[in-house]
């Protein structure tokens, strides 16, 4: 889905099994009743952002909209105030008001080397990817590089 009639992206399968297997998620928040990651999850009727994601294990690729700096504030204020690991696929747009805010000196960071193919898609994303890791009391000030074949590469 690269058209700009839609934000949404669908996160590609063998990512999220790699982050699953490491982070055993139990919530996705950002899905859809075909794509969610999860048994437990939202779809935008039931808006994500107005649930509670106390004690979630969460797996968040949100809308990459205006709307997606609600999203990272979410997610970090659950991983403090709701004590959720909260892991995010997002664009990797480091420029951003909402990364300066929300995610640099909050989260651990993995920056994803190349470009996802989202969904079933056959070209790659016209932008970078980054998994941001949220957890409680979790403030450091790195970030790491990773291949998108391997998200515990280096």
């Amino acid at each position: 889905m690269f058209s700009s009639k839609s934000n949404e992206w669908t996160t590609p399968q063998d990512l999220f099994d790699k982050l699953n297997e490491e982070f055993n998620f139990t919530l996705d928040p950002c899905a859809t009743d075909e794509n969610a990651k999860c048994d437990r999850y939202c779809t935008i009727e039931e808006d994500g952002l107005k649930q509670s994601w106390k004690g979630e294990t969460v797996f968040c690729n949100p809308p990459y909209g205006k709307e997606i700096s609600a999203w990272v504030e979410k997610s970090y204020k659950e991983s403090i105030g709701g004590g959720s690991t909260v892991v995010m696929l997002i664009p990797a747009r480091t420029d951003t008001k909402y990364w300066h805010e929300w995610i640099f000196g909050k989260a651990e960071i993995r920056f994803i080397k190349g470009r996802l193919k989202f969904g079933e898609s056959k070209n790659s994303a016209p932008f970078p990817s980054a998994i941001v890791i949220f957890k409680k009391g979790n403030v450091i000030n790195n970030a790491r590089s990773i291949g998108s074949a391997s998200v515990r590469q280096m």
